[in-house]
């Protein structure tokens, strides 16, 4: 239990130097150590190399997501649906964006990192498939996952980074932004059956 305890610290060390400074793909072992409170020693016991620790903050990441993203407002009206998964996904792309940045920087050097990528954008499509499920269900199979895919698209977490830090929008401009391309992207809400 400690030992689970201590990796989870250096995880969230590592994650914390990559929010403070994202231009430094990978900390020293040492100044994670240092950030953590434990000794280098102590990371290499529980990660084999610094690669096994972003491999791990990923899956972190990912759980951590999961966790404090389940999906809302499911049966609500079309513009509640959407505001609720675009504020969730918002969040969650805001929270992430320093790891997403070092996964896609380090993907080619290691293999490791590419079904985590893939299970990231997996997620965000089968969270679209349940919050747009009234909209989707007028489409075919084909167009259905089309449309996912463009939607997988513009909400992606560079385009979350990009209105925030290239445009300088706000939290709440950027969400309005989405807001507003998935509404005119989704196909008309079909009308509810009679009781």
């Amino acid at each position: 239990m400690r030992s689970e305890r201590t990796k989870q610290l250096i995880i969230e060390a590592y994650l914390a130097l990559l929010r403070e400074n994202p231009a430094t793909p990978m900390p020293t072992a040492a100044r994670i150590a240092e950030r953590a409170g434990y000794s280098v020693r102590s990371i290499f016991e529980r990660f084999p190399d610094l690669n096994k620790l972003r491999a791990a903050a990923a899956d972190y990441q990912l759980a951590q997501a999961a966790a404090l993203a389940p999906p809302r407002n499911i049966d609500g009206d079309r513009q509640t649906r959407i505001k609720s998964q675009v504020e969730t996904r918002a969040g969650t792309c805001e929270r992430g964006v320093a790891l997403w940045r070092v996964l896609i920087f380090s993907v080619d050097q290691d293999e490791d990192l590419k079904p985590r990528i893939r299970t990231a954008r997996e997620r965000t499509i089968e969270r679209m498939e349940i919050m747009y499920r009234p909209e989707l269900s007028t489409l075919s199979e084909r167009e259905r996952r089309h449309l996912l895919v463009a939607l997988e698209a513009i909400t992606d977490i560079e385009s979350w980074a990009r209105m925030r830090e290239l445009y300088g929008l706000s939290f709440e401009e950027a969400c309005g932004v989405w807001i507003r391309a998935i509404d005119r992207m989704l196909p008309p809400t079909p009308p509810t059956p009679a009781t």
